[in-house]
């Protein structure tokens, strides 16, 4: 049986108790995880604390981006290895984590390596009554020891979109990853031995969030800061622990997106977008679509077709080269979904597609599989266009104008992402500014640039990350006045 132990000060480090990690695709236990206790906390903050002082502050910011620049190939030399633990953790298909979780995951660190030697501060000259004047200028410093709560979706990936920064400002960090992925974050450590990251710059912990290493890491005096990607409610649990010793928050949670599909847009290109954005890594994706609006002239029609195209996906196994859509991470998250599949059947939903549980054979029985599902039929006020579910379904409704459809839209107490389809250069300008979220894709989805700023409005989070704006959060930004 395979053990994932804590990465505490460059060594793997056992704890007094385990608990059991499931294969998504058949329910079996695959891994025992050692689960960190507060003591082993302690150690994780204390050599993150050491290593802040000592050699990681003492590097240049060449010497660091050099480091950095060998973690990003050190992943790619191993991508097998990193690819095989991904996709045991979550079991998505191979052809999904092998085109964005390792590559991007990889890449993350060179992005903000860039960043960070590039970046200007400020500089001012100002005059003084005696004429001789003054100037200011910027600098920044580490904001310390970094508490990074990572989510189970995208676990490689938006692990190290955060790491990445942080490394790069000259933070250390004490990473707990999601007890359903405890994989890739462990292994990440041998590659920070390999090529000479000193300990404690990295730290693991495993476990879970309450009375538990998610628990003891957010409550941390020893935590300078804390970034967070996950549901809204632990958010908020973290923002109150945070709240103690008045430490930064970067928050990324919940999301309940829209696609805004007029008629006048590229058919087969708003299929194809809305396709992948809500059933893509079986719906499990923060930016995915959830309520999808479509103008009534081809309301029928992009119903039909969006039926017939994801009722094309194969449901199957990560190593078969076909598959489209993998099984949820456990079998926790598909009584949620289900059960969210239920409800909206008793609100009234026409259930286009789906809805159930795909007959997998017996030895994937266990597994915690799902159906793609599609409803139309329901009110604004249904429980599944309020809520987010977090799997591979999406509800269809018709509109009629622009300020009905931006109403609709808006209308929800998340804020993260849209999708607008139209070929109305105007339109597309006018609909975008006036969506109330962080990010409004236009003709696209899913379409990053790394130096632009991510993030959320309303519940869907705190603060914005990408480029210079991820800067932001991890360092200082201090003032030096000199009177001439």
């Amino acid at each position: 049986m395979k053990e994932i132990k804590n990465f505490i000060n460059g060594e793997y480090v056992a704890s007094s108790r385990t608990f059991d990690k499931h294969s998504p695709l058949t329910g079996e236990v695959i891994a025992k995880v050692h689960e960190a206790d507060r003591a082993q906390v302690d150690a994780a903050v204390a050599a993150a604390r050491a290593a802040l002082t000592g050699p990681w502050s003492r590097m240049s910011v060449a010497e660091r981006v050099e480091k950095l620049y060998a973690l990003a190939d050190g992943i790619n030399r191993r991508f097998e290895e990193f690819l095989a633990a991904e996709c045991a953790d979550t079991g998505k298909p191979r052809s999904l984590a092998s085109h964005i979780d390792i590559p991007r995951g990889a890449a993350n660190f060179k992005i903000f390596a860039d960043v960070v030697k590039n970046v200007p501060t400020e500089f001012f000259e100002m005059n003084t009554p005696d004429g001789r004047g003054a100037i200011n200028y910027g600098y920044r410093t580490p904001v310390g020891v970094v508490g990074v709560v990572c989510p189970w979706n995208l676990p490689l990936l938006l692990m190290t979109w955060k790491v990445g920064p942080a490394l790069a400002c000259g933070d250390t960090v004490v990473v707990k990853p999601s007890e359903e992925t405890p994989q890739t974050a462990a292994l990440l450590g041998e590659v920070m031995n390999e090529v000479g990251i000193p300990p404690g710059v990295y730290n693991v912990v495993h476990g879970f969030g309450p009375d538990s290493a998610g628990e003891f890491v957010t409550t941390h005096p020893g935590v300078d800061a804390i970034t967070f990607t996950g549901e809204t409610r632990t958010g908020e649990v973290i923002m109150k622990a945070a709240a103690r010793g008045a430490r930064p928050v970067s928050m990324e949670m919940g999301g309940k997106n829209a696609a805004l599909v007029f008629a006048d847009c590229d058919f087969d290109a708003a299929i194809e977008g809305t396709l992948r954005s809500a059933f893509v890594n079986s719906g499990q994706v923060c930016l995915g679509t959830e309520r999808v609006y479509v103008e009534r002239p081809i309301f029928d029609r992009f119903v039909a077709e969006l039926k017939h195209q994801v009722e094309g996906w194969k449901i199957g196994l990560p190593e078969d080269a076909d598959t489209k859509l993998g099984p949820l991470i456990s079998k926790e998250h598909q009584n949620k979904v289900l059960s969210y599949y239920k409800i909206a059947v008793e609100e009234g939903a026409t259930v286009v597609t789906g809805g159930g549980v795909p007959d997998m054979g017996t030895r994937y029985a266990g597994g915690s599989w799902i159906q793609p599902t599609i409803w139309t039929g329901l009110s604004d006020n249904a429980r599944v266009l309020r809520e987010e579910i977090f799997g591979p379904c999406c509800h269809i409704m018709p509109f009629d104008s622009e300020e009905e459809v931006v109403a609709k839209a808006n209308d929800n107490v998340y804020g993260l992402a849209c999708a607008i389809w139209t070929r109305d250069v105007a339109r597309a300008h006018r609909v975008a500014q006036r969506m109330n979220v962080g990010t409004s894709w236009v003709n696209s989805w899913f379409l990053r640039d790394l130096r632009t700023p991510f993030g959320g409005a309303k519940q869907s989070g705190i603060g914005r990350e990408g480029g210079v704006h991820s800067l932001e959060f991890y360092t200082e930004l201090k003032n030096v006045c000199i009177k001439l």
